[in-house]
């Protein structure tokens, strides 16, 4: 592009159709000729790019909602490389469990390259609420979820709040993320609707970064560039609040997680949080699969160690052992009349030619 005189594919393209800069100032300004005194609003496009139309202070306006994100973010490193091997054998156990299936239904929730595991308090979001948008998330009924790990509690929410950072009391949530590489989590905000704040999070395994402004574009899947990048390190707690929590979204990236990586989420929800009642429950659930086809029964007799090398023996020819006699005179009396048949079928094809037909021996 540089080579053209352009260092932006969209200058080009600009520059190819001048008319649309015309179009775009008439409505943006408000304007039939564009003359108008009053400044240029900064538009937002909600399309399939997901782009902004950058003013002039764009960059300006990037850095100062850098600087805002950071200052209401709290990292500390608080627990210790043996420490954190502890925790971790703790989470395969829990993967273990899942696995195995010996948790309650609403606690596990799979995703490619991601699995969530729910403590405490559990609540439906994305393809799972039966309205779309922000402010639809519900909690789950009491009870649908396991109750938090006690390795949770003592490994843990107890350093979390010897440390200061959260108060006795407060974690009622508890969700841990398990990324394989390339796993990724959306850009979204914590429900303000569900979850007080602060959000706590404890990384684990590898060391990973959590973006904040990212937009999302799938098939395939793309992310744009980021406000504000934060290392997350192994054993680092992250403290969101103010601005980080609640006024730009966060996201993890595929390229972020280069190796296996968990993250457990420690929260408190609101006391008038709403939540699923029977009746929501039963229809936002999938509809009732069909039953799959009844497989042929086998039989429980034990074979014996030579039938697979037998020759089978089939129902005719057990017919046939049971009436030897009367088997063999049938043969006999079938093959004989099939042979006179043929005879005279060839008498009258000599007939009919008129001529010696030769007949060779095989």
């Amino acid at each position: 592009m540089a080579a053209s005189g352009y260092s932006d594919l969209r200058e080009k393209l600009k520059s190819m159709t001048p008319h649309r800069d015309d179009f775009k100032n008439k409505y943006v300004d408000g304007t039939s000729n564009g003359s108008s005194g009053k400044s240029r609003k900064r538009k937002f496009r909600e399309s399939d790019d997901d782009e902004y139309e950058h003013s002039d202070d764009s960059a300006e306006h990037r850095e100062q909602e850098a600087s805002r994100v950071k200052s209401s973010i709290l990292q500390k490193s608080i627990f210790t490389p043996e420490e954190c091997a502890l925790i971790e054998e703790k989470i395969d156990d829990v993967v273990a469990k899942g696995e195995a299936g010996l948790y309650r239904e609403h606690t596990v929730d799979r995703a490619p390259l991601r699995n969530k595991y729910f403590f405490g308090e559990g609540y439906t979001y994305g393809s799972q609420l039966e309205k779309r948008g922000p402010g639809q998330e519900r909690l789950y009924r009491k009870g649908e979820v396991d109750e938090i790990p006690n390795w949770v509690h003592e490994l843990v929410i107890k350093r979390l709040v010897s440390s200061g950072v959260v108060p006795e009391g407060f974690v009622n949530s508890a969700v841990i993320n398990d990324y394989q590489p390339g796993g990724c989590i959306v850009s979204h905000v914590d429900p303000l609707h569900i979850f007080a704040r602060p959000i706590v999070s404890v990384s684990f395994f590898s060391d990973s970064a959590l973006c904040f402004g990212c937009r999302f574009q799938f098939k395939p899947i793309r992310v744009s560039e980021p406000v504000f990048v934060l290392p997350v390190r192994r054993g680092s707690v992250t403290v969101l609040s103010g601005y980080a929590a609640d006024d730009i979204t966060h996201c993890i990236r595929p390229q972020d997680i280069k190796e296996r990586r968990a993250v457990i989420i420690l929260r408190k929800t609101r006391p008038d949080a709403p939540r699923l009642d029977s009746d929501s429950l039963l229809s936002s659930s999938p509809p009732l699969k069909r039953p799959p086809p009844l497989k042929a029964k086998r039989s429980h007799r034990k074979a014996e160690p030579d039938a697979a090398h037998r020759p089978r023996v089939l129902e005719m020819d057990k017919e046939e052992n049971r009436h030897p006699s009367h088997s063999r005179h049938r043969r006999r009396s079938i093959s004989s009349e099939n042979y006179r048949r043929r005879g005279q079928a060839s008498d009258k094809h000599r007939e009919s030619s008129g001529r010696k037909v030769k007949m060779r021996r095989h």
